[in-house]
């Protein structure tokens, strides 16, 4: 054995990972963490604020059609603000209360009281 081999032989790391077998790897990873930053910064940001307040306002206006107005859910839909579109509508005849939410960022629900009219749950 010559020295020049035994000192190749000694610094030799291995088989080398191909630079494509590691983004297989590490690129799912990165796109997960870069999603998962941009809707928390949304989330808790001003959008997020601003679905918060629509979702809420919509819940109240709503229940407040339905259940004291006696209005059908068709006849409360005509109620929305311009460019409230985005906010979904869901009642629950059983518990007197309506849903409203902004996929992915906010949720809140309007419960119908008797006594005291439409109330906000809390968030």
């Amino acid at each position: 054995m010559n020295a020049s081999a035994a000192v190749a032989g000694a610094g030799d790391p291995g088989p080398v990972t191909p630079i494509w077998r590691r983004w297989w790897v590490w690129g799912p990873v990165l796109l997960v963490l870069l999603i998962t930053g941009i809707w928390l910064a949304l989330k808790h940001g001003t959008t997020g604020k601003r679905a918060e307040v629509a979702s809420g306002y919509l819940a109240h206006v709503v229940c407040s059609c339905r259940f004291v107005g006696n209005r059908d859910m068709a006849s409360c839909d005509t109620d929305r603000e311009p460019g409230m579109e985005i906010v979904k509508v869901t009642e629950n005849s059983s518990k007197r209360s309506i849903t409203a939410s902004v996929p992915f960022f906010a949720s809140r629900t309007a419960t119908y009281d008797p006594e005291y009219g439409c109330a906000l749950d809390k968030p």
